[in-house]
């Protein structure tokens, strides 16, 4: 289990941060995502999720020890943890690839080439109304 921490020793790592993993953690785009792959991998325990997530950039929870993790704290099957960390991954912790290694001192590895995750459904919009060509006026 990892360790708890207070209000303020987080604020105090926070504070530590490179600007890249400052904006990072409180982004709405990794809000989103982190929402996004909850929805798709039917994971309810979101807040969870981005707890942990936040503590990988914060500097407090490694990356390779995020899925097991996840697995322990939140009881998700292995399949599921997997795929939700290999998402986080992509979608959170790639893109601030840099200032995380320089925080872990290791190297992130990049997403697999093949791994896609699920678009969203399109919806398609509504067709307009208009008239019908093909009918006679009725008199």
């Amino acid at each position: 289990m990892p360790k708890e921490y207070t209000r303020e020793q987080l604020w105090k790592l926070y504070e530590k941060l490179p600007g890249e993993l400052k904006e990072a953690i409180f982004s709405v785009g990794t809000a989103d995502s982190i929402w996004d792959v909850c929805e798709r991998n039917e994971v309810e325990e979101i807040s969870e999720v981005a707890k942990y997530a936040g503590w990988v950039l914060l500097g407090v929870l490694s990356p390779d020890e995020f899925e097991e993790t996840i697995k322990k704290e939140i009881e998700l099957k292995e399949d599921k943890a997997k795929k939700v960390s290999r998402e986080i991954n992509r979608f959170i912790f790639y893109p601030v690839k840099t200032s995380l290694e320089e925080i872990y001192k290791t190297s992130i590895t990049p997403p697999p080439a093949g791994l896609k995750a699920a678009p969203p459904p399109e919806e398609k919009p509504e067709a307009p109304p208009r008239e019908d060509v093909y009918r006679e006026p009725i008199k």
